[in-house]
């Protein structure tokens, strides 16, 4: 899972895997071996299973390691147990509220503007790294009070913190994101604002409801989790409306389906492709393999959400689906009518449920709200703007991919943005 057909389609080999069975042991790169669960309704078990831990200071707490991690990168709110869990989240949780995002849905959309000009000023780019990069990272630095000028450091470490087969490379980026981000909670201490970051030095500070690892951790977190995944969900939706001509005109002539195009995007094309550690506490059954005490569990969302036994033809792209955790009356929804259909979608339905690409459970993405709204304005101002874009590639196998296994996403998108 470390190769570089891996990153650039990991879709027929998790395929294989789950035509085995839908949990399935493999063997990985250092030689170890894991579990990898592939199947829809296993994956969305594991995921709100308490016999499935986080925790990974417990887990290798026996278990001596070469890594050089920071510990505000090794030990976050991503990696802990409810109720410690229940606790962290409910503090940062707050930024993220559907009314909380809303209320940012003018400043997302004047970023998204301004990058677009620059890009039709020139008429060409690569919209990865001139578009879908910049719009959730700037949101989130502002959020968080990040300085413009520190973007693109900030960016760059969080990039390398994903970089597969390269620990030494991982590391290091751990290590200076956390140096920055300790400075940033410093000099904010020194003057409070009105922005997240100053938030959580205040439930620290005043009201001892946070260690001063915690809120690294905390702070660590959210710069990285709050632009990183809503990147790639830009970008693969935009290659995927690049390699759709009617569905790009369909979506361009009502945008009123966007809600529900971001949501099929996030099954189609997960952002993750395998989540975060877990290992068993005590031995259980799931989807027929039985797994023992200490044994690590890699759930893949990617593979999940295009469970044949799930979705009617997972490997399109139909916005007939109903994914329930995106917008409540959108298609597929019995209150929403319908419309004419994208050519090919079916009569079928697929199983009630929906994608996995936030999670399931405790650990579901809290900034969930933030990349709906983030994408759905990214693809409507796109769309909007440059009616007639086009990717400028001999073929799509020409693609750059990022080399990482949880993230799925394009390292570079070129197009030629004719108006």
């Amino acid at each position: 899972m470390d190769s570089a057909e891996f990153s650039r389609n990991p879709y027929p080999l998790l395929a294989a895997l789950r035509s085995r069975g839908p949990v399935q042991q493999i063997r990985t790169g250092n030689g170890r071996t894991t579990w990898a669960v592939t199947g829809w309704a296993e994956a969305r078990a594991a995921l709100a299973d308490a016999r499935l831990s986080k925790d990974t200071a417990r887990y290798f707490a026996d278990r001596p390691s070469n890594r050089n991690l920071a510990p505000a990168v090794s030990r976050t709110m991503l990696a802990t147990d409810p109720p410690h869990h229940g606790r962290l989240r409910k503090l940062a949780m707050t930024a993220f509220t559907p009314a909380a995002v809303a209320r940012l849905e003018p400043r997302i959309r004047a970023i998204a503007e301004e990058l677009a000009d620059a890009l039709a000023a020139r008429g060409s780019g690569d919209l990865v790294e001139e578009f879908a990069v910049p719009l959730p990272i700037a949101v989130i630095s502002e959020l968080l009070g990040v300085p413009e000028r520190d973007c693109a450091a900030v960016r760059h470490w969080s990039h390398d913190l994903f970089a597969a087969a390269a620990p030494d490379t991982v590391d290091r980026a751990s290590h200076a994101l956390s140096d920055y981000m300790t400075q940033l909670i410093a000099d904010r201490r020194a003057d409070l604002g009105d922005d997240i970051l100053s938030g959580l030095i205040a439930a620290r500070d005043d009201q001892d409801r946070l260690s001063e690892p915690e809120l690294l951790s905390l702070a660590v977190l959210l710069v990285v989790a709050g632009h990183e995944t809503t990147t790639h969900l830009i970008g693969n939706g935009m290659l995927a409306l690049l390699q759709d001509d009617a569905l790009r005109s369909r979506l361009r002539d009502d945008p009123g389906l966007l809600p529900a195009a971001v949501e099929e995007f996030l099954r189609y094309d997960a952002p993750i492709t395998l989540a975060t550690f877990r290992f068993a506490t005590e031995p259980f059954e799931l989807g027929g393999a039985r797994i023992g005490t200490g044994d690590v569990v890699l759930v893949s969302p990617g593979a999940a959400n295009r469970d044949p036994a799930q979705f009617v033809a997972p490997d399109e792209v139909r916005l007939d689906r109903h994914h329930p955790a995106g917008r409540p009356d959108g298609p597929g929804h019995p209150n929403c009518p319908q419309g004419p259909r994208h050519p090919g979608e079916s009569e079928g339905r697929d199983r009630p449920g929906g994608h996995l690409s936030f999670g399931h459970g405790p650990h579901h993405c809290l900034g969930a709200p933030l990349a709906r709204v983030e994408a759905r304005i990214a693809f409507e101002v796109l769309l909007t703007r440059f009616p007639h874009i086009r990717a400028a590639v001999d073929s799509w196998e020409a693609l750059d991919w990022r080399r990482t296994r949880l993230m799925r996403g394009l390292a570079s998108l070129p197009v030629i943005l004719d108006r």
